[in-house]
């Protein structure tokens, strides 16, 4: 892998780069290299991991990690970005998502409380928005089953239907080994009154 492509993805101190994730470092030059339209976006923007999940149907996502602060940025150029990537990954599904952090539950005392960004809860529930990104979330409701098991059903926007219902296993497999939850994604039925 080239050096120049290596500025593309910044990893935590000691930590050592996947080969996956120099394929994607490397994927991300060239655009900035090659793509006009992208060129000037992505100058300043870089990734803090990849990894390829496995999916329902014998797919596989590529799991993008974005860091916090530049999500905003990579949401502007997000619709152009998955499509090239998913031009270049033939056959696999492109997702991005910001790289949050989960903080424990402070043992004692008011002067170490969490922010509420920071709990389990928040981080999974914008792990849903930012998978589904540029699709917005219009309802959720957690089904619990007869065994005790739970089941999150997600009610996404109908008018972006045509650009994302081929994704939804997609979504539901990247949530479900990201966090160990079960989820299904679904558009509203409209009511004829």
């Amino acid at each position: 892998m080239a050096f120049t492509a290596r500025k593309k993805i910044v990893k935590e101190e000691g930590a050592t780069l996947a080969p996956f994730e120099e394929v994607v470092a490397q994927a991300l030059f060239d655009l900035e290299a090659t793509n006009n339209e992208l060129k000037t976006d992505l100058r300043d923007l870089y990734i803090n991991g990849a990894q390829e999940v496995d999916v329902a149907g014998g797919r596989t996502a590529i799991v993008i990690q974005v860091p916090f602060r530049l999500l905003k940025a990579f949401h502007k150029i997000q619709q152009r970005l998955v499509r090239e990537l998913e031009k270049k990954f033939s056959g696999k599904d492109v997702v991005l998502v910001a790289n949050r952090r989960i903080n424990p539950v402070p043992s004692s005392g008011f002067a170490r409380a969490r922010p509420r960004s920071r709990t389990l809860t928040a981080v999974h529930a914008n792990l849903l928005e930012d998978l589904v990104y540029p699709t917005e979330i219009v309802g959720k409701r957690q089904r619990y089953r007869l065994d005790g098991s739970r089941l999150l059903k997600v009610y996404l926007d109908p008018k972006d239907r045509n650009t994302t219902e081929y994704k939804l296993d997609t979504f539901a497999g990247v949530y479900k080994k990201m966090t160990g939850k079960e989820v299904t994604f679904e558009f509203p039925v409209a009511e004829s009154a």
